[in-house]
């Protein structure tokens, strides 16, 4: 009896640690005949990983049969568009597909997540149909569809209301933070209208002794922007804009900026690659806090901006460059030039690189405060800080090497 229950024990025992034993071969056998995937998406991996268990993810795109771009961008509701593309390589070569949907901005994770597996299992299908795995796969649906027109109350209108108060205290130090924000759009194929209020407020107190200094940094805003659109290349609209702000010594100030806009891509395609240019001239208010450097307390200018940018998102990475011009129409000596530049690569297998850079040169602020700034502006950054040029940038470099299956989820021990 008792070389029974060893018996038994060590074959129990064999069989957690070699799940083949109880029929786990056939399912890894058959899943080698599956397709590879390389998913190149932010989103939850592990459950991406969990529902869909039929394909194989490899970290290299130069293994993959298939590959899938997941890209997003705003949608006027406050949620996103997502658009899915499926390129099939290798022998999948030419069988291309894009599915898109939408998510509600007061979805939670959970929900947004679900709706991504479905849209790529929905994607994926046509590829795995093509492999011995279909035979595993039964497509089902939740219930009976209904058809019904589709009434929106609200007509496209979305309100947004925002409000986030902070606040910190030690012995000597005391600071108070206010946000609120309120944001107003309609947004259809053929227009874009957006209405935007922000008010921020930050009170600072230093306690040295029976000595209290409070220092105080505010800003207020109203801004508009409406766009027409004008076929799938072209946009016409313009941006407003009325406010206030104590760091830039802006006790008014008021803008309307006229523009139009072209895309050498059809706008149907943004998510995927852009090639825009924006050219937009108008009229400048400026009611200052002090005199300028310039010795004025008011003015009215006219100013012209030219704006060009470049997105493109590919298998092998992306580009992202965006470079700007401003100028004074009275003296076109007053102007500036942002540039930024974003480049991720893949350069070899598990290899990849990416590098992002910003830079400015700044000759236009005619708001800039005539006199020197107290420490406690300068430090606290109260009052705007004169200067010619702005740069910035970084550099990352990632290797991975190993199997180039990475199909196993394992969420023991990660950081909540």
């Amino acid at each position: 009896m008792k070389k029974l229950f060893k018996l038994l024990f060590a074959v129990t025992a064999f069989g957690f640690l070699n799940p083949c034993v109880f029929g786990q071969e056939n399912s890894v056998e058959l899943l080698k005949s599956s397709i590879n995937v390389f998913l190149d998406c932010r989103c939850d991996i592990n459950y991406i990983r969990e529902e869909i268990p039929y394909i194989n993810y490899v970290r290299d795109v130069k293994e993959a049969q298939v590959y899938v771009r997941v890209t997003s961008q705003n949608t006027a509701s406050g949620g996103e568009q997502y658009t899915v593309a499926f390129q099939g390589l290798q022998e999948f070569t030419g069988m291309n597909d894009t599915l898109n949907y939408v998510s509600y901005p007061d979805e939670t994770v959970s929900i947004t997540r679900a709706t991504q597996a479905r849209i790529l299992k929905a994607g994926l299908m046509r590829f795995v149909a093509h492999t011995p795995i279909v035979r595993e796969i039964q497509i089902t649906h939740t219930g009976t569809i209904k058809s019904e027109e589709v009434i929106d109350k609200w007509n496209n209108w979305v309100f947004q209301l925002q409000t986030s108060p902070s606040f910190n205290a030690e012995e000597s130090y005391k600071t108070l933070n206010l946000r609120n924000s309120v944001s107003i759009s309609k947004v259809t194929p053929d227009i874009k209208l957006e209405i935007d209020f922000y008010n921020n407020y930050n009170r600072q107190k230093y306690i040295t002794g029976s000595v209290e200094n409070i220092y105080v940094r505010k800003s207020e805003s109203a801004s508009m922007l409406f766009v027409k659109s004008i076929g799938e290349h072209w946009s016409a609209g313009f941006r407003a804009g009325l406010g206030a702000n104590s760091q830039s010594n802006q006790n008014l100030y008021g803008s309307f900026m006229p523009a139009i806009e072209y895309d050498l891509f059809p706008y149907s395609e943004a998510t995927h690659r852009q090639m825009r240019i924006l050219y937009s001239a108008g009229y400048q208010y400026n009611d200052y806090i002090d005199t300028t450097i310039y010795n004025l307390m008011n003015e009215q200018r006219l100013r012209q901006e030219l704006s060009l940018g470049y997105m493109i998102q590919e298998k092998w990475g992306s580009i992202n460059v965006s470079l700007s011009g401003n100028t004074y129409l009275h003296d076109l000596s007053k102007n500036s030039v942002d540039a930024y530049v974003y480049v991720r690569l893949r350069l070899l297998k598990g290899l990849s690189l990416s590098l992002s850079a910003n830079g400015a040169y700044i000759n236009d602020r005619l708001n800039q405060r005539k006199g020197t700034l107290t420490e406690a502006e300068r430090l606290l950054r109260l009052k705007q800080q004169a200067t010619s040029f702005e740069i910035g940038g970084s550099v990352g470099l990632n290797y991975t090497f190993g199997s180039i299956y990475n199909n196993v989820v394992n969420p023991r021990f990660d950081r909540l």
